[in-house]
C-alpha cells in the first residue's frame, strides 16, 4: 500500500463514517416525516432537505479534496468538522421543533450507533486487508494497531448500545456519547496511519 495511497484511505473512512451518520439521521427523520400531519410534513419536509443540502456540500468537499495531498487533507478535515457540527445543529432543532420525545430521538440515535459501528468495521477490514500486503515482520504492528481499533470500537459499541436500550437520556447525552465515539475512531485510525507510515518506510 504506497503512502499517498493509505493516507488517502484514512481520509476516506474519517469522511465516510461522518456521511454515513448524517444519512442514517436523514433516513430516521424521513420515515418519521412521514407521518405527520400535512402542514407540520411540510415544514419537516423543507428543514430536511436544508439538511440533506448541507449534506451534499459535505461530500462535495471531500470528492474534492480526494485527489488532493496529506496537507490539504489535514485543513479539509478542520472545514468538514465545520460542517458537520452545523449538520448536528440543525439535527437538533430539527427534533426540538418536530421530535422532541424520547422515541424519536432514540431512533435517531440508533440509526447514528448503527452507522458509526459498520463504518469502524469495514474501515478496520480494508486494513486488516491492506496490511496483508506487508512482509510479516512489517505487518506485526499494523496488526496490533487494528486490533486496537476492533478492541476500542467493541468498547464503544457496548457503551453506546447501553445507551439506546436506557431510553432515558437527553439528546445532549447522546450526542456527546456519539460525538466521544467519533473522537475514538479518529485516535485509532490515527495510530493505524502513523503505523502504516512506518511501514512503508521501512519497507522502501
Amino acid at each position: 500500500m504506497p503512502t499517498q495511497t493509505s493516507s488517502a484511505h484514512f481520509f476516506l473512512s474519517w469522511a465516510k463514517e461522518r456521511i454515513d451518520e448524517m444519512d442514517a439521521t436523514l433516513a430516521s427523520l424521513e420515515g418519521k416525516a412521514v407521518q405527520m400531519q400535512a402542514q407540520t410534513r411540510v415544514k419537516a419536509d423543507q428543514f430536511i432537505s436544508e439538511m440533506k443540502k448541507k449534506r451534499d456540500e459535505f461530500e462535495s468537499t471531500v470528492e474534492k479534496q480526494a485527489e488532493a495531498g496529506e496537507p490539504a487533507w489535514d485543513s479539509a478535515k478542520l472545514r468538514l468538522a465545520a460542517e458537520l457540527k452545523g449538520f448536528e445543529a440543525e439535527t437538533q432543532r430539527y427534533l426540538e421543533t418536530f421530535g422532541n420525545n424520547i422515541e424519536q430521538q432514540q431512533a435517531v440515535f440508533q440509526s447514528q450507533v448503527t452507522a458509526q459501528l459498520g463504518a469502524w468495521r469495514e474501515a478496520a477490514d480494508k486494513l486488516n486487508a491492506a496490511g496483508k500486503e506487508f512482509a510479516i515482520e512489517r505487518r506485526r504492528e499494523i496488526d496490533a494497531t487494528i486490533s486496537r481499533m476492533k478492541a476500542d470500537a467493541a468498547a464503544a459499541e457496548k457503551k453506546l448500545q447501553e445507551l439506546a436500550r436506557a431510553g432515558t437520556e437527553s439528546w445532549s447525552t447522546l450526542n456527546a456519547a456519539l460525538a466521544e465515539a467519533r473522537a475514538t475512531f479518529d485516535r485509532a485510525n490515527q495510530a493505524t496511519r502513523e503505523a502504516f507510515k512506518r511501514a512503508t518506510r521501512s519497507a522502501q
